[in-house]
């Protein structure tokens, strides 16, 4: 396993099952093979382009929170819902490591070096890519369900319990940012 995408990626040890593992590192080689934008520009770039130019929570920033909020969910499902909603660990954290790795195919830099939405990503979004990078790295259908749906193309199909669990905790990390309501209170 190459060794910036472990640096980049520690949560990938969560992964128990050791081919999937590989296999999903293996993905996000795959995608800076095909991007201009490097590991580096990971820990700088603002994690959406839709919440303006001064947003300081970086794209790693996001997408390790995702799977961090993940994974503790997951594991509270599998502890309170006594085997009648469960939730597979594995395909959980390696979905919510590949949610946004189209990204990679999707974003270019300006001149400025900053992150804008190339051509490749006005016509297919990050959910599509992300999944055909999946697939040419092997990675099974249920973790390439959970990147096809965790964006908002995912509200036209049922979803998997991993899949809702990664759904959830992107959005509720991301519509906050863009949609939150602030209610001033007034001091006395």
């Amino acid at each position: 396993m190459n060794k910036i995408i472990i640096t980049l990626w520690p949560e990938l040890e969560w992964i128990q099952d050791e081919g999937l593992r590989e296999k999903t590192a293996k993905t996000w080689e795959l995608a800076f093979e095909r991007s201009v934008l490097t590991p580096e520009d990971l820990n700088t770039i603002p994690f959406t382009l839709l919440c303006g130019p001064d947003l300081k929570v970086t794209f790693m920033d996001h997408k390790r929170s995702v799977v961090h909020i993940a994974r503790d969910a997951g594991q509270k499902i599998n502890e309170f819902y006594k085997g009648e909603l469960t939730v597979d660990m594995d395909v959980l954290i390696a979905g919510a490591i590949l949610a946004d790795v189209g990204k990679l195919l999707e974003y270019v830099l300006d001149e400025n070096g900053k992150a804008i939405q190339g051509d490749y990503g006005k016509y297919l979004r990050h959910p599509f890519s992300g999944v055909s990078l999946a697939e040419e790295c092997g990675i099974p259908p249920e973790v390439c369900h959970i990147i096809a749906t965790h964006a908002g193309e995912g509200h036209l199909v049922k979803r998997t319990t991993e899949a809702y669990v990664v759904h959830h905790a992107d959005f509720m990390t991301f519509l906050p940012f863009k949609e939150r309501l602030e209610i001033k209170h007034n001091k006395k």
